[in-house]
């Protein structure tokens, strides 16, 4: 039977509420990318902390990303610099990513009215590294340009998750056959 999108729409909005109250911090940035607003510039005395790599590890997976509602065009307009860096990017691995990369936005929003946006990635890329950081450089090579589109993307996403996701199968049924009900 199939199950209703709006269904599957509050599925995911309370999988990411879920998702939202661990509150994963956004990916530090790739080497050569330019810091997140508010975050201390290389070589400054804060301690580092090492960028965390978005990787999967399982066919399917989903990227949660909440979005402050008041940023939200700031939020898109990062977004198809991504989905350009995607299509022009020359590098098999990323092509292969961009293949099986689709963005999506919730009609619901999230707890405290934040926007949800979901990547869909089906395929993965078992492995690769889905941080958007290394992308948007390898693309925009032009530092000026990259500090633009991480301010809008880093000035607007307040948290997300990863979640790897394996195709159901359902376990044998027995050899028992099933009658049907009497009428």
């Amino acid at each position: 039977m199939p199950v209703p999108c709006t269904a599957v729409g509050t599925l995911l909005v309370l999988i990411a509420a879920t998702s939202v109250a661990a509150q994963q911090p956004v990916p530090a940035p790739a080497p050569g990318t330019p810091q997140a607003p508010g975050q201390p510039a290389a070589g400054a005395s804060a301690p580092a902390q090492p960028a965390q790599p978005r990787t999967f590890t399982a066919p399917v997976g989903l990227l949660f990303n909440t979005v402050r509602a008041d940023r939200v065009d700031d939020f898109e307009k990062a977004m198809a610099y991504l989905q350009t860096a995607l299509a022009a990017s020359t590098n098999e691995r990323v092509r292969a990513q961009a293949a099986g990369w689709r963005i999506f936005k919730a009609t619901e929003s999230a707890p405290g009215g934040a926007a949800l946006y979901v990547f869909f990635l089906d395929p993965t890329v078992i492995g690769a590294d889905y941080s958007l950081g290394r992308i948007l450089a390898d693309a925009f090579p032009d530092q000026a340009k990259l500090q633009e589109i991480w301010k809008l993307y880093s000035g607007s996403v307040t948290g997300g998750s990863l979640l790897n996701l394996t195709p159901f199968k359902a376990p044998p049924t027995s050899t028992t056959k099933l009658v049907a009900p009497e009428k």
